[in-house]
């Protein structure tokens, strides 16, 4: 029976769908499953076999809008858990046959009211089935449908409460509470943990988790020669306070964030916001407590006496992009920036795909439109952020919310002197084109009478434009073409042209001590009204709403203002079921790359669910139990046996949990495209330590921006210690982010990132042998070797590989490695012209420089190449 009733459903999808009206479906949905109507005759009372009488009904007739890709009315028909619960009208089987709304529906002669709607009508036979059916008690056998738990009970929606450790207090055990947790889900599969990893390979997992480096050498060995639980633990807190450890765990945020130094769509113009990703690295730096960092980007220029870096905090929801392109509604750009920023809310800290929301009630989660537009209401009191007025009817100006940052009286100072210096040079300069015009008129018949070169700035065609334009009669519109002619004679004056080049050359004086600004969130004095549009359409609005809560989950506390400020302060109430798991979650995944909650944006009834829900459920309360704070949660995690086991897999791990859902094992991933750039950086002895500050431009393929965007914004190369400095710090510009990233996954953050994407291509190993920041990489770190203290090849090639993966090479790696180096050396020697390019540029003395010094350090480039391009030195484990 089972088997036939799933063949009809089947052959029911295959058909061709009929679009139905929602509250049509709704009310077939009800006429379905609720009490009949008409009085039912006591033969009619017989056993009714649901699965092969009802079921096929429910399939043909119901599910298409009241199944898992629909529920209107928020009524789902194929799960008899949520059948049973009804929809927006109540629970189906309250009335009795006699009052049931269902059969006046399916019988009613009147065409608006009759179900199916503008469909054929159920046939007397279906009917007489549906009858019978509910009077005979209704009867839905559980392994027929869908299981699926319904919203409001599901587990995400309920307040955590603090699970009881597994196995704990038993005598002599000292197991850490997660370890007990995960142990216990481990006895259950039937799996058992691996040993601890090999002290080399778990100092330098340590390293890159907290601070996204490479252990030094020396702490490797430090480490090798005392791995005791004391000496991991000073280790753990000293990484911990690191300055590194903002700079690492702030990328993971920026994804959340969607940060980026551009505005996005087609012209994607660069804009100043650094100043938020500073003030993130900041934050995690200081482990400002969750709630707190909550409250400052989602609210921070509205609390009271609101510091700069407040206001800066607020950056968070101006990153959305903007469009500033001819033809964009500005009022339009505004709305498409507020629904990003609902969007972008529910999923950082609700784990919520709300989205659909915006046009509909959510098809499976607890959220109707209505909610949605309460949000919405939060962040609706926002300014235009383009301007009305089109510039030549090309482009709009961006000129959103700013806050000038503070800088110092010297450059305050610098900057007023300039604009005075500025103001009489433009004066000169004005002077100077007066005085020069008196020769114009002797200039032009020179030009008519003896013709004059072409110039970059005349061209031929200009000037026999020009000479027609001096002997005719003008016409108005040739204006344009006379000033092109007086910028041509100008630049013959040289006194004109030194006053030009002198006002240039102050400007771009000034340009650089002028006083810095940075996006911010601005509230409007007078609110906005908030109305739900229709089908999500702007220009359909309809009922007015208020700022407010999801019904489905906790209401506002009383004493919290209708603001963003409010929404903050909800989001971390102590009420709220979602902020501190989906936190933790995210953490969670940054160490071990799978969240306890696989899917990370969705908590909700389609999402996976929790593969360990009591740690879960475990952490989120001792989060909140300690003041939010993210360093002592992940003290908790790295300090655990289960975070410290090895990665080796077996073939029982291969078989039974191919995915490490259940940690019987260390995690093995790649690392993120900026660790993988920091990592390479570093290991070259190369890395720059400076912190903040605008971005940086690090070596690309070239002309990439020229191909993109409007204005052609220059790419400069940095040449000095920028070109060297962390990934977070790169230009970030959506239309063509830094090649290298996109290749290894970064995203272009236009819109909110829980988990990038992990792909293999052979662009990866192309950009680590290739690319140029890569090549400078892989010469950094042949240098460090040869200018070390090495006596042969053995010993050097032991540090590359200690430098690359903290471990020691085995016999076989060595092998391989001065075959590697052999090898080169011959094929540089017979071809010096590839040696030099290898080597670039050389450090040392020129005695050093000969055709044979250069071979052998080009033969150590190739051996760095590939170290810095093995699967170990790109992946922690």
């Amino acid at each position: 029976m089972r088997f036939l009733s799933i063949a009809i459903r089947l052959l029911h999808r295959a058909r061709v769908r009929t679009r139905v009206r929602a509250t049509g479906l709704f009310f077939i949905a009800l006429s379905l499953l609720s009490a009949v109507a008409h009085s039912v005759p006591q033969e009619k009372s017989e056993f009714v076999d649901f699965e092969r009488e009802v079921w096929p009904i429910l399939v043909q007739q119901c599910i298409d809008c009241h199944g898992p890709e629909e529920q209107q009315g928020q009524l789902r028909l194929d799960s008899r858990a949520a059948a049973f619960h009804g929809g927006v009208s109540g629970p189906l089987f309250e009335k009795s046959v006699t009052e049931s709304l269902l059969l006046h529906r399916l019988t009613t002669k009147d065409a608006d009211e009759r179900m199916p709607f503008e469909n054929a009508p159920l046939t007397q036979k279906q009917i007489d089935v549906i009858e019978r059916w509910i009077a005979g008690g209704h009867d839905w056998p559980e392994h027929v449908g869908t299981d699926v738990s319904l919203p409001q009970n599901h587990w995400a929606y309920s307040k955590p409460a603090l699970s009881v450790v597994p196995h704990a207090g038993r005598s002599g055990d000292t197991r850490h509470p997660i370890d007990c947790f995960i142990r216990d889900r481990l006895s259950q599969e039937g799996l058992i943990p691996n040993p601890p990893a090999a002290p080399a390979v778990l100092v330098r997992r340590l390293y890159l988790d907290l601070i996204g480096l490479p252990p030094p050498i020396e702490e490797v060995e430090r480490f090798v020669r005392d791995p005791s639980t004391a000496a991991y633990h000073e280790l753990v807190d000293r990484l911990l306070s690191s300055s590194r450890f903002g700079e690492k765990w702030s990328r993971d945020w920026l994804d959340l964030a969607r940060y980026s130094d551009s505005n996005g769509y087609q012209a994607d113009q660069l804009r100043d916001l650094w100043p938020y990703r500073d003030w993130v690295i900041s934050a995690m730096n200081a482990d400002m407590p969750y709630d707190q960092f909550t409250i400052e980007q989602l609210a921070g220029d509205l609390l009271p006496n609101a510091t700069d870096a407040q206001k800066i905090a607020t950056g968070f929801h101006r990153t959305p992009t903007c469009n500033i392109e001819a033809g964009v509604d500005p009022e339009e750009n505004r709305t498409n920036q507020v629904i990003d920023r609902v969007n972008t809310t529910a999923t950082v800290w609700l784990g919520t795909t709300l989205e659909c929301a915006q046009c509909h009630n959510h098809k499976y989660d607890p959220f109707t439109q209505k909610d949605y537009y309460r949000l919405f209401a939060f962040f609706n009191n926002t300014p235009l952020e383009v301007e009305n007025t089109r510039q030549d009817g090309i482009q709009f100006d961006f000129y959103g919310p700013r806050m000038e940052l503070a800088s110092n009286a010297t450059m305050r100072e610098q900057w007023h002197m300039l604009d005075a210096e500025i103001e009489v040079a433009q004066e000169s300069l004005q002077r100077a084109e007066r005085e020069s015009m008196i020769r114009y008129p002797e200039w032009k018949q020179k030009v008519i009478e003896q013709g004059i070169q072409p110039t970059a700035s005349l061209t031929a065609a200009t000037l026999k434009e020009f000479r027609q334009w001096l002997s005719e009669d003008s016409t108005p519109t040739d204006a344009v073409k006379e000033e092109k002619i007086k910028e041509a004679f100008w630049k013959t004056d040289s006194i004109v042209r030194d006053y030009r080049q002198k006002v240039d050359a102050l400007l771009r004086d000034k340009k650089n001590v002028e006083p810095k600004t940075t996006l911010v969130m601005l509230e409007m004095e007078s609110p906005r009204i908030t109305r739900i549009f229709k089908r999500g359409n702007f220009l359909t609005p309809t009922q007015q709403v208020a700022p407010g809560a999801p019904a489905a989950l906790h209401p506002l506390p009383s004493e919290t203002s209708p603001d963003r400020l409010g929404l903050a302060k909800w989001l971390i109430d102590k009420e709220n079921p979602l902020t501190a798991r989906v936190r933790v979650n995210q953490i969670w995944e940054e160490i071990f790359g799978l969240g306890l909650v696989a899917s990370g944006e969705d908590f909700g009834v389609q999402g996976s669910p929790p593969s360990h829900p009591k740690l879960l459920d475990w952490l989120a309360v001792r989060f909140v139990q300690d003041e939010w704070s993210t360093k002592r949660l992940l003290r908790q995690i790295v300090t655990t046996a289960t975070y410290q086991q090895s990665s080796q897999q077996t073939l029982t791990h291969q078989n039974r949990d191919p995915k490490n859902i259940f940690l019987a094992r260390g995690s093995r991933f790649r690392l993120p495209a900026e660790l993988i750039r920091d990592n390479g950086l570093a290991i070259a002895n190369l890395l720059e330590e400076k912190m903040g500050g605008p971005p940086i431009y690090p070596p690309q393929p070239p002309r990439i921006w020229r191909q993109t965007g409007r204005g052609e914004p220059v790419y400069r190369v940095a040449q000095g210690p920028d070109r060297y400095r962390r990934g977070v710090y790169v230009i970030w510009r959506r239309v063509a982010p830094y090649p290298s990233f996109v290749n290894f996954d970064a995203p272009d953050r236009t819109r909110c990132v829980v988990e990038r994407s992990t792909t293999n291509t052979p662009l990866q190993a192309l950009t680590l042998l290739n690319d140029e920041a890569y090549l400078e990489m892989a010469r950094g770190l042949a240098n460090r070797i040869l200018e070390a203290k090495l006596t042969d090849d053995r010993t050097r090639l032991l540090r590359a590989f200690q430098l690359c993966v903290a471990r020691s090479p085995s016999e076989e790696d060595l092998s391989i490695l001065q075959s590697l180096l052999n090898d080169q050396r011959q094929s540089l020697q017979e071809f010096p012209s590839d040696a030099l390019k290898l080597v670039g540029t050389l450090r040392g003395k020129k005695s050093e420089q000969t055709p044979e010094k250069i071979g052998e350090r080009a033969a150590w480039v190739c051996v760095a190449n590939t170290l810095l391009n093995l699967d170990e030195t790109i992946t922690k484990e």
